[in-house]
Formats: structure tokens, sequence, C-alpha cells
């Protein structure tokens, strides 16, 4: 239907694993390398859906570089080099089994769930009559489990260390990095007219080193607001206009599917697939400031496959 990367199988020289995300397909190479490759897939409720987002990879890589790079004072990262528009390449490092979700606003899932009735969040109290897009008072880091398959799951820091995902010395060292970086990703933000509401960020260690692994600041593990218009919009209890992934979320609950069983993903259309497409490259000029360079997309598999291996070889 559309130009874009869904699947990727290669043989590298030195491969010697291969694990398919929802999202990125990451290569071993040897013991201490790692080469992930940001595909074009889209997943919603943990559900890979059946059509690609033309330059999603690229953009979701791209920003990441850049954020990598911008952070990397604060806290070290895996990232070595990005030898193609859609990949990148870095240090294998033993992932931790939770993953850092902090929140600077009420909405989405955590709206749902205070909506329903909750008034605590990973162990956390939640005050009475919140409204949906209000910020907190000061950021709230809600961790969740990291799930291999299905759903991750909302965890307390307690829960972390009580049953030994995380050491507490280890956890607090997390805490830490994942408030520097939310200012980090916020400050960034606010300079192009953007609020970063929420995001999530993964950490792995290395020779007893901690780094920041994964994307980061990328609309599939952030969602930004625009600056203009919050208070407004936020005062007459309407919709934000945001930047994220939360917009095919509604998309897909309001063509009756959230992923539960039996649910039946609505057809994507190529136009569909383009107007998200777009959206991804709108967030990308805005976060980023630059203009967004579409790369050559006639032969995504053999484009990626070359500039890898020239990498790898030194070429």
């Amino acid at each position: 239907m559309n130009n874009s990367l869904v699947k990727t199988n290669y043989q590298f020289p030195g491969q010697t694993n291969v694990y398919h995300g929802k999202v990125r397909d990451v290569y071993s190479i040897g013991d201490e390398t790692l080469v992930m490759i940001a595909t074009d897939r889209i997943s919603a409720f943990d559900v890979i859906l059946p059509e690609g987002i033309p330059y999603k990879g690229q953009v979701l890589n791209q920003i990441a570089s850049k954020f990598l790079d911008a952070t990397a004072d604060i806290v070290p990262n895996w990232k070595t080099a990005s030898p193609d528009p859609m990949v990148t390449v870095g240090k294998k490092c033993d992932p931790f089994k939770v993953e850092m979700v902090i929140r600077g606003y009420i909405t989405g899932s955590a709206w749902r769930e205070y909506k329903s009735g909750a008034r605590t969040l990973c162990g956390l109290p939640l005050p009475e009559g919140m409204r949906e897009n209000q910020k907190f008072d000061s950021p709230l880091i809600t961790p969740t489990t990291k799930a291999d398959e299905g759903h991750d799951e909302n965890i307390s820091k307690e829960e972390i260390i009580a049953q030994g995902l995380v050491s507490k010395e280890d956890y607090e060292q997390l805490e830490k990095y994942t408030y520097a970086l939310f200012q980090r990703g916020t400050e960034m933000a606010a300079e192009k007219g953007l609020i970063l509401v929420d995001t999530k960020y993964e950490f792995g260690k290395k020779d007893g080193i901690i780094y920041l692994i994964d994307e980061i600041h990328t609309p599939d593990s952030s969602r930004y607001f625009y600056s203009e218009g919050y208070k407004e919009l936020f005062e007459k209890g309407e919709e934000q206009k945001q930047l994220s992934k939360e917009f095919v979320r509604k998309w897909l609950m309001e063509n009756g599917f959230q992923g539960k069983s039996g649910q039946q993903v609505p057809t994507m259309t190529e136009d569909y697939c383009n107007s998200v497409s777009e959206r991804y490259i709108e967030l990308y000029e805005t976060i980023t400031g630059e203009k967004f360079i579409k790369a050559n997309a006639n032969d995504l598999e053999a484009r990626i496959e070359k500039n890898i291996i020239n990498y790898l070889t030194g070429k």
C-alpha cells in the first residue's frame, strides 16, 4: 500500500541474535554491540497495527538521536553512531526490567483511571477534583513493568524494590536521572512552543554503569501539547492540540478498537497512513526546529543493509 518498512530479516557480520519488538528490530553484534532499526511499524494498546506509516522510523530515530546527544551530560547513553536515518548503533547493556514513566499532567491512561475512580497511581496518592490535562504540582514517576509480551503493568517503587526488580540504590539513581531528563526535555520543548506532558525512559547497566537506552522524547514514548492555547482549552474543558500517538489511540477507540479480545483493527487506508505520517513529521519539525528531509525510500531494506554493513566493516 505504502512505501514503508514493516519487517527486517538481515544477517550482519558478527550477528549473534535478533529481537523483533513492537516497533524496533534489534540486532546483536557479538557481545558488545546493538544495531537498532526503527521500522515504520506502529503499535497501540500493545498491538502492532497492520499497516506501516511512511517515514515514521526515520522520524523516531532522528528525534531520539538528537535527544540522546542533548542529554549526554546528564546520564551516559548507549548510542555510538547513527549510520542510517532509521538506525542507531550502540552499547549492549543489561536492561532494567522496569520503564520509568514520568508525568507532568494527568491525561491519557492516567486520566482514564482517575475518571473511573482511582485515587492512587503506582502507590502515589492523587488529589480529589482534578480535571483532564491538569498539571501536577510536581511531576510524578509512575513506573511500569517491562513486559516481553502483552501489557506493561503499573507498579510502585516499593514493589519494584521488594520484588528485587531493581536494587534500592539503583532505583534511586534512576529516579534522579528521570527527573533531570524530564526537566531538560521540558525546557527544550518550551523553547519550541511545546509542553512535554509525559514520557518514559529505559535504562540498562554495563560494567557497573547505568546507561540511558532505547529512544527518548519521541512521539511514541512521549506526549506533547502546544503551549499556545493550553490554558484556554483547559479552562473550557476542551481537547488539547497535541503531538503524540494519542491521536492514533483515539481514532482506534472511535472505531471500536482498544486491543481487547475479539475486536478488529479498523481498516487503515493509504490516506489515513499518510495523514499519520504527516503528524509525525510535524512533531519532528516542531520539536527540533529543523526541516524534515525525507530519505530515499525507494528500496529501504537495501539502503539500510548497505549502511549498516559499511559501518560494521569500517568502510
